[in-house]
């Protein structure tokens, strides 16, 4: 893919909870204890909000109609039983029917997608980029696609539930065994242990299906996704592939090529009914998706499904949860996904030196390993599966992650996300149910105390915030606004961290240092993530730099762009040696431009 114009910004935003001013948050409660978010809650207000904090897309979390814990049966819905639901409000990764969205968040459940279509209208007109959630790797355990188009048939309706596995079936099976329910261990019980004659221990299944996380028991461990039953994408259980492999030469061909290879070809019918799901969402206006555990689907597919994407529209955003780094390149180049997660490299990495054990020596060594694929690697601090910067059970304080944040979002060219409540510094305290603290829960109604005060009751102004979240909330709409607007930052790369550990005194591994240029700009990103010691540094650009940018014997100013208030001389001597003079304090960073 060309790298676009501009940095893209990712706003992830669980749609379910971003609304809600209930500020109840009684474990396991009821919408009408806990409240719940709406798609209305989206205003043009919030909307405007959330652009001018520099956002460019909104990842709207939790779309897809999932299992929930509530009846609406009068809306032809059917309940969804208690045992095999995760939490009040359901999993949103639990998807019960593809071609509807959560009632929870209609104003009125009868036209809750012409609510969202509404959502979609109002997010375009303010210039961002819609992005929903497909979950190919698994459905929920009860999915009934109640709103199918014309012609489309549910998953499984055709299936041979005699076998563990045929090519067409959409899934595996136990033949000749019922599923059971999961032994509650350590003292869970579904729903905090509400009446039994809800919670009964019993859902039947006959025959028992394969379990999302791909358990082939008819009873699968409390651990497992019991919630969800793996989709079969063409692999026996043997690992036999029943469909055409790619060629690997078409790692290096575009997009059309790959949409070529597969016309005329028999595929298996589950990568039928998911092209067919994400060209109607396409229909319906969204911009892109993010596919959940993409690795447990064979490449081949994704190639199938992106190039028929991209097919249709050549922007759409594709973005992937990947977590095995040998799998990096073969998801990118032969499934044709534009980014992946880079979490198992950069960010755990930037985990451990905010802990205070790692090294910003292993910052510099992870963009090297990915200096090939650097564009496609998404960056982010939080998300909805990793716990808060907030929370004690991380660093307990957001501004120990303003260092990492800003090397974060301007070491590359890829994306940069963040999650709702994170620039506000919302440390998920809440025992939600299902959900515990330190992970804002996705499957509880709950409220986000420390986002509903800048939310305001829908004034979206702060108002209610603390000085420190406000403050918090000042540095990431400063960070993320430079850059999306820098050149630089979608120019060249190069480190200068290893060389000022070797030639600058009381430089050491709680700083990192490195350059960003293009023709128009000229970037050095300095930050110090030591929490309690200042440094006195005369930073060291080595000649090759220098003379990257063309610069001569002389006295070069540089200014930060973050806050505009710190001032350095950039100095050039005769042997092509550049140094300037930076005091750091605790948790500072700075972002000096070449003036």
């Amino acid at each position: 893919m060309d790298t676009p114009n501009k940095k893209i910004n990712i706003y992830q935003v669980f749609a379910r909870l971003f609304g809600n001013t209930n500020t109840n948050n009684k474990p396991w409660g009821t919408i009408e204890e806990n409240g719940v978010g709406k798609f209305v809650d989206f205003t043009e207000m919030a909307l405007q909000e959330i652009k001018d904090l520099g956002i460019t897309h909104i990842w709207y979390t939790g779309v897809p109609h999932h299992a929930v814990i509530r009846d609406y049966t009068n809306y032809g819905i059917s309940n969804d039983d208690p045992d095999i639901v995760k939490g009040r409000a359901g999993s949103p990764y639990a998807v019960k029917d593809y071609y509807n969205v959560d009632p929870d968040m209609a104003l009125d459940p009868a036209n809750r997608l012409k609510e969202f279509e509404d959502l979609i209208s109002r997010t375009h007109q303010m210039r961002l980029k819609v992005i929903i959630d497909i979950v190919p790797n698994h459905v929920a355990r009860k999915y009934e696609g109640r709103s199918n188009p014309d012609g489309v048939l549910d998953f499984g309706a055709k299936d041979d539930t005699s076998s563990v596995y045929k090519k067409d079936n959409n899934f595996y099976y136990i033949p000749g065994e019922a599923f059971q329910v999961p032994i509650w261990k350590d003292g869970y019980q579904p729903l905090g242990g509400e009446d039994p004659t809800v919670v009964d221990g019993k859902f039947v299944e006959f025959p028992a299906k394969w379990t999302g996380n791909g358990s082939r028991s008819a009873q699968p461990d409390m651990n497992d996704w019991y919630e969800t039953v793996k989709i079969n994408y063409g692999i026996s259980p043997e690992g036999r592939k029943d469909f055409e492999t790619l060629p690997l030469y078409f790692a290096e061909k575009g997009y059309k090529d790959h949409y070529a290879f597969w016309q005329g070809k028999q595929v298996p019918d589950s990568w039928i009914k998911f092209r067919d799901i994400a060209l109607y969402w396409l229909d319906k206006g969204v911009d892109g998706f993010r596919y959940d555990m993409a690795e447990m689907v064979p490449v081949e597919f994704w190639s199938y499904l992106n190039s028929t994407i991209k097919n249709k529209n050549p922007e759409a955003f594709l973005l992937a949860e990947v977590y095995n780094p040998d799998l990096y390149r073969a998801y990118i180049h032969l499934g044709k996904m534009d980014y992946l997660y880079d979490k198992v490299d950069l960010y755990d990495g930037l985990k451990h030196i905010i802990f205070g054990y790692g090294w910003t020596d292993h910052i510099a060594t992870v963009q090297q390993q990915m200096s090939d694929i650097e564009h496609h690697m998404l960056h982010f601090l939080e998300n909805h599966d990793e716990q808060r910067i907030a929370s004690p059970e991380f660093a307990g304080d957001p501004n120990k992650a303003k260092p990492a944040m800003v090397v974060s979002a301007t070491l590359s060219t890829s994306p940069t996300m963040i999650y709702f409540g994170q620039e506000v510094g919302e440390p998920a305290a809440e025992k939600a149910g299902f959900g515990s603290p330190s992970r804002t829960s996705i499957f509880d109604y709950i409220g986000v105390p420390a986002h509903q005060r800048w939310m305001n009751n829908g004034k979206f102004d702060g108002s209610l915030s603390t000085t420190e979240e406000l403050e918090l909330r000042d540095f990431y709409k400063r960070l993320l606004n430079f850059t999306k607007d820098s050149g630089a930052l979608l120019g060249k790369y190069q480190e200068i961290h290893f060389f000022n550990k070797e030639h600058t005194e009381n430089y050491d591994q709680r700083v990192f240092t490195f350059c960003r240029w293009s023709d128009s700009e000229k970037l050095i990103v300095i930050g110090n993530f030591d929490a309690t010691n200042a440094y006195d540094l005369e930073v060291k650009v080595p000649r090759i730099i220098v003379g990257a940018w063309g610069l001569k014997k002389g006295e070069y100013s540089l200014t930060d762009q973050l806050y505009m208030t710190q001032n350095s001389m950039l100095k050039v001597d005769e042997q092509g040696l550049a140094t300037f003079p930076v005091r750091l304090d605790p948790l500072e960073s700075f972002i000096f431009r070449l003036i």
